[in-house]
């Protein structure tokens, strides 16, 4: 198999899209595409830790670049555990799973929780969350998957 018939089976992706969080009540978001980070991260402020039916949750905020007011959002946490910043320094973050919308193709991700406000894109999709997708990235090109379709949750409240 040669590289042209490689690349005719993969989606073609550019090095920043437009994405969905609909389990986090965000239809779309800018996010960068980043092959060198392992994990996924979304800007998140104001982290509270909480208990729900025995379970650890937290509550945070989404402050959307453009928009007045953040998104209040609360997940499971998934994980708890050391991720490198920008300076290749670890800190211990925050992770939750949810739903990712990429054009019309949606699968579960995982996400760190950062405080982003220095950076340039309020989301960052890691290798981790791409990885066995079928995407080819264009570094030349964005938003080629165009807008996310954002359909309802299963019966079963699970989605692909």
């Amino acid at each position: 198999m040669n590289l042209t018939s490689v690349a005719r089976t993969k989606t073609e992706i550019g090095w920043q899209e437009e994405v969905g969080l609909p389990r986090l009540g965000i239809p779309t978001i800018k996010a960068k595409i980043d092959s060198g980070a392992r994990t996924s991260a979304l800007h998140a402020v104001d982290l509270e830790p909480f208990e729900r039916d025995g379970k650890d949750w937290i509550a945070f905020r989404v402050p959307l670049t453009g928009e007045c007011e953040a998104r209040v959002c609360r997940a499971p946490i998934a994980d708890e555990r050391p991720i490198k910043n920008t300076s290749g320094i670890p800190e211990d973050r925050y992770v939750i799973r949810t739903r990712l919308v990429l054009g019309n193709r949606h699968w579960r991700i995982e996400l760190s929780l950062a405080d982003r406000e220095n950076m340039g894109f309020d989301l960052i999709l890691g290798r981790t969350a791409i990885r066995r997708r079928g995407l080819l990235i264009n570094p030349g090109r964005s938003f080629l998957t165009g807008c996310p379709v954002i359909l309802p949750d299963n019966a079963d409240g699970k989605h692909p």
